[in-house]
């Protein structure tokens, strides 16, 4: 990393040409890596998606026949898509106590709102 220097009027043109090129190489960057995030379609085979899920063939058989899982069946197969998978884990999250109390208050609030909405229009009835 270069170290920090004194600009000057004279060098601010390529100082200026520097960071647009610093600037799309770190671009180029993000979105390769946003790429590498959006490639989760890989398809899965049932022992796969048994070790993703941390779960037995059986059980995922199990699961699949219940609907409980999301799966695609060609020529008597099963595969799995590995984002479906982790969104079908994403579903089970629990609230954390804080969670829980932030949206308590937020329904508390928005009831206490609704209900002072109501006694003004009574009153304006009235």
């Amino acid at each position: 990393m270069e170290s920090i220097q004194k600009i000057s009027f004279d060098l601010l043109p390529e100082m200026v040409s520097n960071l647009f090129e610093k600037l799309e190489t770190i671009e180029k960057l993000l979105s390769s890596e946003k790429n590498l995030t959006n490639n989760k379609d890989n398809l899965l085979t049932i022992k796969q998606a048994g070790n993703f899920l941390n779960l037995s063939v059986p059980t995922i058989y199990s699961k699949v026949s219940k609907r409980e899982l999301p799966c695609l069946k060609q020529n008597n197969r099963l595969y799995f898509v590995e984002s479906e998978l982790m969104d079908y884990l994403k579903s089970g999250r629990k609230e954390t106590n804080s969670e829980i109390a932030r949206a308590t208050l937020n329904g508390l609030k928005k009831e206490e709102s609704h209900s002072k909405a109501e006694q003004y229009f009574k009153s304006k009835k009235g």
